[in-house]
């Protein structure tokens, strides 16, 4: 399984990122490898418009099965994403990765 993190770093102790279409990072864990890579998206900050379905775009083409995020995707963001196969959780805005993680493994995240 796949879990894919909004972020603003790309460790475990980084802070997560509370936007999903803004997001800095995409932060992948692999949970049958047991390992952390990264998608850099700090280049949607210069886009004017369409950052959520974009930013989208690149989640589905890095395949996560799960997504962990702040407050939930916007309105464009989430019409698309609920088309897809992908399971969203929030309220992991005010934790690092390693306690979304956590959080989201105990139940304690909210299904979006």
């Amino acid at each position: 399984m796949k879990i894919a993190l909004t972020a603003k770093g790309t460790e475990w102790d980084s802070m997560m990122d509370p936007r999903f279409g803004r997001t800095e990072f995409i932060v992948i864990y692999d949970d049958e490898k047991k390992e952390l890579s990264h998608y850099d998206n700090r280049a949607i900050e210069s886009m004017a418009h369409g950052a959520g379905p974009r930013t989208a775009k690149k989640l589905f083409e890095l395949d996560p099965d799960i997504l962990l995020t702040g407050n939930g995707p916007g309105g464009n963001a989430a019409a698309v994403l609920k088309n897809s196969q992908v399971k969203v959780f929030v309220g992991a805005g005010d934790m690092t990765v390693k306690e979304a993680l956590e959080a989201y493994k105990s139940g304690l995240l909210k299904s979006f």
